[in-house]
C-alpha cells in the first residue's frame, strides 16, 4: 500500500484510541445527551445531513470514476459494485432518510457537525481507495461471492442495519406528537440494552469489514466501538438517572447484548 495511505491508517487507528478513551470524560453534546456545551447548534436535520452526505458523495464520486475509466486490478465490476453498494446504502439512508424522519426541534453543535464531515470524508476516501485502487490484484474476482469472508460479513451486515433501523423506529415512536417527556425503550433490542441502534451499527460495520477484509473497513469498525461505546455507558447512566431503580431492574447492558 502507499505509504501516505498507511499511514494515515495508523493516525486513524490511534486516534480511535484518543477518541475512546476522552469519550469517558467527555459527553458527545447532542440527542439525549444534549447539554450546550460545545458551542453554537444548528438543527438536527441539517446536521444530520451535512454530517453523513460526505461519505455518500465521497463514496459514490470515486464508484463514478472507476466505471467511467475502469482498474482491472480490483476483480470484478460486479462484486467491487455490490460492496460499494452496500457502503452506499447505508449512508443514503443515513444521509437524507434518516434525518427527514426525525422528530422534535433538536439541536446539534457545529463542531461535532464538523469532526463528523471531516471523519466521514477521510473514511470513505480510504474504503474506496482500497477497494477500487489498491487492494492486491483480482481480489474482488466473482469467486469472493461464494467466499464465508463475503457470506458471513453480508448476512451480518444485513442484520445489523435491520436492527439499527428497527431501533430507530422504536426509539422516534415512544412519544406522540406534542409530548416532549422521555420514556425508557423496550421493544426490540432495547429488551437487552440501552443503545440498541447504536449495537445494530456496529455489528454492521463489523460485517463490512469481514465482507471486504480490507484494513480500512477494520480500522472503522474499530472507530464505530470507540465511538458508540463511551457515549452507550454515558446513556444508561443518564437513563439511571432519571428512572432509577425503575431502569436497572431491566438489567440492560450498555451496548453488547448478555456482554456489556
Amino acid at each position: 500500500m502507499p505509504p501516505v495511505y498507511d499511514l494515515l491508517l495508523y493516525v486513524m487507528l490511534a486516534l480511535a484510541v484518543v477518541v475512546f478513551v476522552a469519550l469517558f470524560y467527555f459527553k458527545a453534546g447532542y440527542g439525549y445527551l444534549g447539554g450546550g456545551k460545545w458551542g453554537p447548534c444548528i438543527g438536527n436535520r441539517t446536521a444530520w445531513i451535512l454530517m453523513e452526505a460526505p461519505a455518500f458523495l465521497m463514496m459514490a464520486a470515486l464508484a463514478v470514476r472507476y466505471f467511467a475509466y475502469g482498474n482491472g486490478r480490483s476483480g470484478s465490476p460486479v462484486v467491487v459494485g455490490i460492496v460499494a453498494g452496500l457502503f452506499l446504502l447505508h449512508y443514503f439512508q443515513r444521509s437524507f432518510i434518516f434525518p427527514c424522519l426525525m422528530r422534535g426541534k433538536g439541536r446539534m453543535p457545529v463542531a461535532i457537525m464538523a469532526m463528523g464531515m471531516l471523519f466521514n470524508c477521510i473514511n470513505a476516501w480510504l474504503i474506496g481507495k482500497w477497494l477500487f485502487e489498491i487492494c492486491p490484484e483480482n481480489m474482488y474476482s466473482l469467486r469472493w461471492l461464494g467466499s464465508g469472508y463475503f457470506i458471513v460479513g453480508t448476512v451480518l451486515f444485513v442484520a445489523g442495519m435491520f436492527i439499527n433501523l428497527q431501533s430507530d423506529h422504536i426509539i422516534r415512536n415512544l412519544r406522540a406528537p406534542g409530548d416532549s417527556a422521555h420514556y425508557i425503550p423496550r421493544k426490540g433490542f432495547y429488551k437487552y440494552v440501552t443503545s440498541a441502534n447504536y449495537f445494530g451499527e456496529l455489528v454492521e460495520w463489523c460485517g463490512f469489514a469481514i465482507l471486504t477484509m480490507s484494513p480500512a473497513a477494520f480500522v472503522f469498525a474499530i472507530w464505530t466501538f470507540a465511538n458508540l461505546a463511551p457515549r452507550s455507558k454515558a446513556l444508561t447512566e443518564k437513563y439511571i438517572a432519571e428512572f432509577g431503580e425503575e431502569y436497572t431492574s431491566l438489567g440492560k447492558k450498555n451496548l453488547i447484548p448478555f456482554i456489556w
